[in-house]
């Protein structure tokens, strides 16, 4: 399965090279403020499917730009054809194609593809990660201070950006440096190369009774349940960002103690619920 998924990611790594060539031809759109498909997107993401429905009929897909289809299956593709549109369209490099199999709810293959370095970042569940058929380690560095972070940012949505800018200003000056290039997808495959020793965004607790598989199942979600999570946490003396998508917040300042009160805390609240 997995060499069939890298055939997929390369077919699709040319139609966005080729692309690259002439981006001021290409028809662009707006999903959301500050968040852009352009035909690229969709041409990749067509490549791809077709590939692996060509190889897997039976198997569903989750892709960014189409959605999800075939919920019953238990193979799931889950498809980002362009992780990093943005700096695709302004010609920063960048981007890349990622392709992953989820098997009764558990990845077992992945696939980043990064065209502009024709860099292949494969892994298949027990049996590590590589980078164009090299084995590939995380970094040995355990010191804080020493560390080279990767993060995100608000693009969207920042009624919590003083949040961000806070725990920006705090690890900044904590670490030797924090770097936003813009594909999470590169960020995690360069923590598993060494490049980078880590990397944290704000977490998420989606309050859905069905799966959420795309953006209108998010939209769907309980914020009435969303609150009262931040409630009961906030009088147990644990405050975390308030919103329906920023609950929780889990960072390389935080020890595994403090982790284990935030789990324990969600725990009992599920308990709760339940009863």
């Amino acid at each position: 399965m997995l060499n069939i998924a890298v055939k997929a990611a390369r077919r699709a790594g040319a139609i966005i090279n080729r692309a690259s060539q002439d981006i001021g031809t290409l028809t662009v759109k707006s999903k959301n403020f500050n968040d852009f498909v352009s035909e690229v997107d969709v041409a990749a993401e067509r490549a791809i499917i077709d590939t692996l429905k060509d190889a897997y009929p039976t198997h569903g897909f989750l892709g960014e730009e189409s959605g999800s289809t075939s919920h019953q299956s238990d193979f799931i593709w889950i498809i980002d054809p362009l992780d990093g549109t943005t700096n695709f369209l302004h010609g920063f490099p960048q981007y890349c194609v990622s392709i992953a199999l989820q098997h009764k709810g558990e990845i077992t293959q992945a696939v980043i593809y990064e065209p502009n370095r024709n860099d292949l970042y494969t892994a298949t569940k027990g049996r590590g990660a590589f980078l164009n058929d090299k084995r590939i380690r995380v970094s040995k560095c355990d010191k804080l201070q020493e560390s080279l972070i990767g993060t995100g940012f608000p693009f969207r949505d920042f009624k919590h950006l003083d949040t961000y800018l806070g725990m920006f200003k705090s690890m900044l000056q904590k670490t030797s440096g924090l770097r936003r290039p813009g594909s999470a997808a590169l960020d995690l495959a360069y923590v598993a190369n060494g490049s980078l020793d880590g990397f944290g965004v704000k977490g998420c607790v989606t309050w859905s009774k069905d799966p959420v598989r795309n953006y209108r199942d998010y939209k769907a979600t309980n914020f009435a349940l969303a609150e009262l999570s931040w409630l009961w946490s906030l009088n147990r003396g644990i405050i975390t960002p308030p919103g329906l998508d920023e609950q929780w917040l889990i960072s390389l300042a935080h020890t595994q103690n403090e982790i284990d009160v935030l789990v324990d805390d969600f725990r009992a609240l599920a308990t709760a619920l339940r009863n």
